[in-house]
């Protein structure tokens, strides 16, 4: 909010600098964003007096003055404006001048004459929206003096937080520095000299739903000419950020700017009947605002409307058809009080954030209906002339009582970490209008024990103390933002100064280390990019078909201690788009739409991976679930001048899970066949599961190629494998500790052994087969080769195992190697291979 210090000044004394003012704001709650000091820009520009007003010589339009500014020789000016007379007091620039936006005045010739500056108008100086006709400026204004010195002002930028709806003003700032200067504050007069027949004979005003306008004041201008409002007006209006659009508008956006009421004006011909009609819109109602976009009117829309149709949109912009014109007359003045949420979800539904709008959605006082229209009708009587109406049409005249707030002194100062008596307290807030109810009656009565608020909102909290305790503050009713004890104990530390509050260390002992819990998710992250994926964060809201088109016939396998997916979807109440309005419940679906999104836009490949949540409601509970999701498709591994380029398949998606498995300190992956998912390419796809060594699930999830049916329905070519992992500790977890041994001082001995199985014998279950038979030496085993054609079956394949032995204590000779291996080729005979020699 732009608030002009001259304005503030007529409601406070405000004796700071304003560097100093801003920091006092600041430090109140109500930040200071910048300081603006309007009148730099005019250099050189000062107050003169026409002598003289003739004809230019050679020019019909134009006309050359003799201009005098009190010192020295007369200097003729030529000037093409026509409002202008001999006596009039203007706005000089001289030559070498500068005006807003760099304009640069020099002595120039205009059709043969001479003009040493120019007549300035309020639109050129930025002071009024008047750019037809030169400025005048009042008859005592003083000859000679800088403009700047007469009109210059500070403009402050204040951040009002969205609470602080009584703060929105200029009356509500110059309370706050009221408050914490001792000044008094000074109020506009809202007083009106009434004539003629009373407002009740001319307008009825009918509410629907007082729930949605608790309160609806009307008051009648009559005979009024609109016209330019006085020039002093403008430049106030300008300063605080409004345009100027007429006297009878401005007057009610002075209001607004003022009280922080919102006004708006009719009139009063387009009104039929005299009567207006508080309501919600009906079905195929239109209204053309005053931006002249014809809108469609949603029933939830609140109006202003009369017999003949909507008015306006109520608290947010009113309609071209009844807005004020010059042939106005006229004028209904309309001072209403609006429910917040009603305003706030018009103003988004029709993206109209208008200032008035901005100003209802965090609340109004109530009693400000009356006095912003009171406060209105004068100004429009003042600056448009007219006669006000006796009396008002409101709807709800009686004043709502002050709001009650118990709070405990002493707790305030173990909140705040100050040691101020009930008595300092008191004095406190009564400087920012809260009184202390001191009755007895007000602490509870013969009551012994009193209710004290300490939580509001959806879910209230109060607790039973000693009323000795307890002090009652009378909320004053601008202060909507005051509710429980806590609001009073920000209050009482506000006014006292937080720069006074003692800096105090905790007593109590600091607590313990606390590993992260994001740790192993955060290394998760950081071994994937390693490894050349990217890592993408998608939207967890996901269109509905997304949701049925990819989902997992069978829930996957869960990590020991992550929770288990399940659940119907959670769908969206008002969801912003129908592509966001069911939460996710697989990652897979949102990898596939990068993939597409970034074949779509010309890339060859991609290699991605997401940490993220699938959501479900089980019952009346909802669910959230961690997973692990990657996407690999197109060239996985670049060209080399020993290899040519490939694309990804199932084994480089088996080779990133049993690398993250090293990371995780598990063993190597068991992998099972999975012939049945849908989703899946068939022979392409497999369960994989990492125990620890004490038997704990520590990854689990799907991996495989997806099926080339869905894979077009993504308008993806090529082939794209995807798993999806439940991870021991993804939610909230550590990686473990790296442990290591010392190397062996002993050589390693390696054999490979090639056995020849059937096409759907899966690798593991010979690996298993070499580890259990292999005795206690074998140190590790490791597929390296596949092998298919002559002399194999077309249904045979050769698995080449590369096996390391080794010993701490000794080098092994060749008969315990030789020993070991033989136990192998039995054991992988028994399993149905052939050896392959």
């Amino acid at each position: 909010m732009r608030v002009p210090l001259s304005w503030l000044r007529e409601y406070v004394d405000v004796e700071l600098e304003p560097e100093a003012l801003a920091e006092r704001l600041t430090l109140l709650g109500m930040e200071v964003k910048s300081i603006e000091r309007r009148g730099t820009e005019w250099r050189n520009v000062v107050v003169g007096e026409l002598l003289s007003v003739d004809r230019h010589p050679r020019a019909d339009r134009l006309s050359l003055t003799r201009v005098t500014t009190g010192g020295g020789e007369p200097l003729e000016i030529v000037c093409g404006a026509t409002n202008i007379a001999a006596g009039d007091r203007v706005p000089v620039a001289l030559p070498g001048a500068v005006l807003p936006g760099d304009r640069r005045i020099e002595r120039t010739e205009k059709m043969g004459v001479t003009s040493n500056g120019m007549l300035c108008s309020g639109d050129e100086l930025r002071l009024t929206a008047d750019a037809d006709g030169i400025l005048i400026l009042p008859a005592d204004t003083p000859l000679g003096v800088a403009l700047a010195d007469l009109y210059g002002d500070v403009v402050l930028d204040v951040d009002v937080k969205p609470n602080r709806g009584d703060a929105l003003s200029i009356v509500g700032l110059a309370r706050e520095i009221a408050a914490v200067t001792g000044a008094s504050i000074r109020f506009p007069d809202s007083t009106v000299t009434e004539a003629g027949q009373p407002t009740a004979e001319r307008l009825r005003v009918e509410v629907a739903d007082p729930a949605l306008c608790p309160r609806f004041v009307g008051r009648w201008v009559e005979g009024v000419t609109v016209g330019p409002s006085p020039a002093a007006v403008q430049m106030r209006l300008i300063a605080a950020g409004m345009r100027p659009i007429s006297n009878v508008v401005d007057a009610s956006n002075y209001v607004m700017v003022e009280l922080g009421k919102p006004i708006h004006t009719f009139d009063a011909a387009a009104v039929h009947d005299g009567r207006i009609d508080v309501r919600l819109a009906r079905p195929g109602e239109r209204l053309e605002t005053l931006d002249h976009v014809d809108r469609e009117l949603h029933p939830e829309t609140l109006l202003i409307a009369d017999p003949a149709g909507p008015l306006g949109l109520a608290g947010v912009m009113g309609g071209a058809d009844s807005e004020v014109s010059a042939g106005t007359r006229d004028v209904i003045v309309e001072s209403a009080i609006f429910d917040p949420i009603s305003i706030r979800r018009t103003a988004f539904r029709y993206a109209l954030r208008s200032e008035a709008s901005l100003r209802f959605e965090k609340g109004q006082e109530h009693r400000l209906a009356r006095i912003g229209a009171d406060r209105t009708a004068r100004l429009v009587a003042e600056w448009a002339g007219g006669t006000v109406a006796p009396g008002a049409v409101d709807t709800n005249p009686v004043e709502p009582e002050r709001g009650r707030v118990a709070f405990r002194p002493a707790r305030v100062n173990r909140l705040l970490g100050t040691a101020l008596d009930s008595t300092d307290q008191a004095a406190l807030l009564e400087r920012v209008g809260i009184e202390i109810d001191g009755s007895a009656d007000a602490r509870g009565g013969s009551a012994t024990e009193v209710q004290v608020r300490v939580a509001a909102g959806d879910r209230p909290l109060s607790v039973e103390v000693d009323a000795s305790e307890v002090l009652v503050a009378l909320v004053p009713t601008w202060r909507r933002d005051l509710e429980i004890e806590a609001d009073i104990a920000e209050e009482v530390a506000r006014i006292h100064g937080y720069e006074l509050v003692p800096s105090t260390l905790p007593s109590t002992p600091m607590p313990s280390f606390r590993s992260s819990p994001l740790e192993l998710r955060d290394g998760l992250r950081s071994a994937l990019a390693g490894a050349g994926l990217t890592e993408i964060v998608t939207h967890a809201l996901v269109a509905p078909a997304s949701l049925e088109q990819v989902r997992w016939r069978e829930p996957i396998d869960v990590a020991d201690g992550e929770t288990e997916a399940g659940g119907v979807p959670i769908t969206v109440t008002n969801p912003l788009s129908a592509d966001h309005s069911v939460l996710r419940q697989s990652l897979v679906a949102s990898l596939l739409e990068t993939v597409s999104s970034n074949a779509r836009r010309g890339r060859s490949e991609a290699a991605v991976f997401e940490v993220g949540k699938g959501y479900g409601r089980v019952g009346e509970e909802t669910r959230e679930w961690w997973r692990l999701g990657l996407a690999l498709w197109g060239p996985f591994d670049p060209p080399a001048w020993n290899r040519p380029s490939r694309d990804a398949d199932l084994d480089d998606a088996k080779g990133v899970i049993g690398y993250l498995t090293g990371v995780l300190g598990l063993p190597a992956p068991a992998y099972t066949p999975v012939p049945t998912e849908p989703n899946l390419h068939p022979g392409r796809a497999a369960e994989v599961v990492a125990r620890s060594t004490n038997g704990a699930i520590g990854l689990a999830g799907r991996v495989g190629e997806i099926h080339p049916e869905l894979a077009e329905a993504f308008e993806i070519r090529g082939r794209v494998v995807v798993a999806e992992l439940s991870v021991r500790g993804l939610s909230a977890g550590q990686l473990p500790v790296p442990r290591v041994a010392a190397p062996s001082r002993q050589p390693d001995a390696e054999r490979d052994v090639a056995v020849v199985v059937y096409e759907d014998r899966p690798s593991g279950e010979l690996e298993a087969a070499i580890r259990a038979s292999a005795g206690p030496l074998l140190r590790d085993v490791r597929l390296f080769d596949v092998y298919r054609g002559a002399p194999l079956a077309a249904e045979e394949r050769s698995l080449a195992f590369r096996l390391r032995f080794a010993a701490q204590d000794r080098t092994l000779t060749e008969s315990e190697v030789e020993a070991s291996m033989a136990a192998v080729m039995t054991s992988l005979a028994a399993a149905g291979g052939r050896i392959r020699s």
